[in-house]
Parts: C-alpha cells; sequence; structure tokens
C-alpha cells in the first residue's frame, strides 16, 4: 500500500493550481501547539476566496505539533501562494500570498475561529506554543542605572529593538507576554546607522510577527504604534496609540526611516509598528525633541516621530542570519483592538541594568 505521505505529494501534483517550479520543495510547518487534520497550498488568491482545493494530509495522519510537510509544487504554479492548517479542535491557521520561491519554510503560528468569507479572524485566538522550562531572570532592584524599552518577536527566541535601547547594558532581562522575566544572552547583533538590535533570549517559542510584504506603503496608510512608554510613571501593562504615515522619510531625509503620528514616549523605542493588517511596518525608534527644536526656530514642534522602516529591519535582520516572515496586508483591514491583541502576544518590555 503506498505511504500516505507519498499519495498526499501525488494529490498536490494532480491538483490545478497547488504548486510550484518542479524539484523545488518548500515546507509548512505546524507551530500552532494543536495537532492539524487538515492541509491546504492553493495559487494566491484561491485562499482569499476560500478556495482552498483538497487536503493535502492523510485522514490518519495529522500533522503533529512542531512537525512538518514537505510539498514538491508543479512546475506551471508560480511562486505566490495562500496556506491553510485545519486543527483539530475546528480553529484555523492562515498564510497568504507566501513568496515560497524567496522562503521554502512556512510556519504557520496564530489559529483562530473560522468566520464568514470577507471577515478578518480575530486576534484573540492565537495559540503559540507552551514556554520551554527556562528559569527565571528576574530584575536586580539594587542595579543602580536602569532604563526601559520595548521589543518584539521576530523568530523563536529572538528579539527586535533599537540599539539605543540596549547598548551599554550590562545586563538585559525583559518581561514575556505571559509575565515570565528572561535575560537575554551575548552576543548581541547591532547596526548603529539604523539603530536596530536583535537580541537572543531563549524561551520564547513565539509567535512571531510578520513583516509586511506588499502593497507599498502610502502617505496616509493607518498604523498603530505599541510599547511601554514612561516606565514607572504610567502603569506597567502595554499601550496603544493610533495614528498614520505622515511622511515616507525621516529627519534630514532619512530613507530608512518613516515620519509617523502615533504618540509616542519613552520607552516606546524599540516595539512594532503595525499596519491595520497586524503586519510590521516599521520599528519605533524615536521622537522630535519639541524643546530643542522650540530654542532654535522659536515654535513647539507637535507630534513628530519616526521609526524604521521594516524593509531596512528585514535586511538588518537577514544578515544577522534570520529570514524574517512576512504577509501581505490585503482584504478587509482589522480594527486597532484586533491590532493590539495581535501586538500584545509578541511584544516585550525591557530593562537595561548597568
Amino acid at each position: 500500500m503506498p505511504h500516505p505521505f507519498r499519495l498526499a505529494l501525488l494529490f498536490l501534483l494532480l491538483l490545478p493550481g497547488t504548486a510550484l517550479a518542479q524539484g523545488q520543495p518548500f515546507h509548512v510547518m505546524n507551530r500552532t501547539g494543536v495537532p492539524a487534520k487538515e492541509l491546504n497550498a492553493v495559487r494566491t488568491p484561491r485562499g482569499a476566496a476560500s478556495d482552498w482545493g483538497r487536503n493535502l494530509l492523510s485522514p490518519d495522519r495529522p500533522l503533529a505539533p512542531g512537525g512538518g510537510f514537505r510539498v514538491n509544487p508543479a512546475e506551471s504554479a508560480g511562486c505566490r501562494f495562500d496556506l491553510r492548517l485545519v486543527l483539530e479542535d475546528g480553529r484555523e491557521a492562515m498564510l497568504q500570498n507566501q513568496d515560497i520561491c524567496a522562503n521554502r519554510e512556512l510556519a504557520l503560528e496564530a489559529a483562530s475561529r473560522p468566520l464568514p468569507s470577507g471577515k478578518p479572524a480575530p486576534a484573540t485566538a492565537a495559540v503559540v506554543p507552551p514556554p520551554p522550562n527556562v528559569p527565571q531572570q528576574r530584575p536586580n532592584p539594587n542595579a543602580r542605572n536602569v532604563s526601559t524599552g520595548s521589543g518584539f518577536l521576530v523568530a523563536a527566541d529572538r528579539v527586535l529593538t533599537n540599539h539605543h535601547v540596549v547598548n551599554g547594558c550590562d545586563r538585559i532581562v525583559m518581561r514575556a507576554p505571559d509575565g515570565r522575566w528572561l535575560a537575554a544572552v551575548p552576543p548581541a547583533r547591532v547596526d548603529n546607522d539604523l539603530d536596530l538590535a536583535l537580541l537572543a533570549v531563549p524561551g520564547l517559542p513565539g509567535p512571531a510577527l510578520p513583516f509586511r510584504s506588499g502593497p507599498a506603503v502610502r502617505r496616509g496608510d493607518g498604523i498603530v504604534a505599541y510599547g511601554f512608554p514612561l516606565a514607572g510613571l504610567l502603569s506597567s501593562d502595554a499601550k496603544l496609540t493610533r495614528g498614520e504615515v505622515n511622511g515616507l522619510a525621516g529627519l534630514a531625509d532619512n530613507r530608512n526611516q518613516y515620519q509617523i503620528s502615533a504618540e509616542v514616549q519613552p520607552g516606546n523605542s524599540g516595539g512594532p509598528l503595525l499596519d491595520m493588517h497586524g503586519n510590521i511596518l516599521g520599528v519605533v525608534v524615536s521622537k522630535l525633541n519639541a524643546q530643542r527644536i522650540a530654542r532654535v526656530t522659536g515654535d513647539i514642534a507637535q507630534n513628530i516621530n519616526f521609526a524604521v522602516k521594516g524593509e531596512a529591519a528585514q535586511v538588518f535582520l537577514r544578515r544577522a542570519g534570520l529570514n524574517p516572515q512576512l504577509a501581505e496586508s490585503s482584504g478587509p483591514e482589522r480594527g486597532a483592538a484586533d491590532v493590539g491583541e495581535i501586538a500584545n502576544r509578541s511584544t516585550l518590555f525591557i530593562r537595561c541594568e548597568k
């Protein structure tokens, strides 16, 4: 009797529009924490139209948590795919418009209850793997010099933040979304010009936030900034601010930054800037010093803030050896509360002790 894995591959090869260039397989990873009873892989935009084709998994062989499935696409299928896992508890995990020619390992993490066609799934139903048993590293109450900031997960055990948030720290600890205190382990990968740092933080399985792969960002696009401003003064929970992309370059025509209207404060640095689909648009980096500008111009600048562009952050991550997750920002936009819940499960409070 043929092996179920081979049968699934045969179904894929026979199904029109479900695969990639011959001899160029890609892998689908189940990182939802729940066994999957159905896997679908169809050419974009079939998934957006709820046309998922046939199940690639054998009925008696679910895809276990942490397991992978190798897909050998047909020659004429192209590079853009929609993927879906249907879990044994009835929820779904989806990725849309994925470029499998550029990224041959695709992890499905967030899962939600299926909704009627055309409505985005709520962010509250995300499932992540259980955290590993890593000893907590709590803050040192006797540290003489402490500063704080924000960061977010870009891969398992990897946190992206600003370089200035962690520069000169003797010890870096952070509070995970589940409340645990974990420590970053050296060395960090940094880029002084972009003001970015990539930290290794064992004990953070995910989910990672995907970067926006398209369409191009426009002035006026809605955004959400998320992080931990003014720690010790405001409450300890994360804060959300809404705004828009004001300009496609930053201070002094810096083409690696956006100018944004979402209000940010000290402590927001390093936090995620998301679009209204929940994908990363950039990394919050700074605000204009209104007092200094007032001394020079005689006028008070209002609400001028900046973020490192997501494209620049992706280049930095690839130089650091990571292949960041990407997602197309298409279809109906989410509400700010849903975007905030997406950010909340992957955003960390960072404490720098010197």
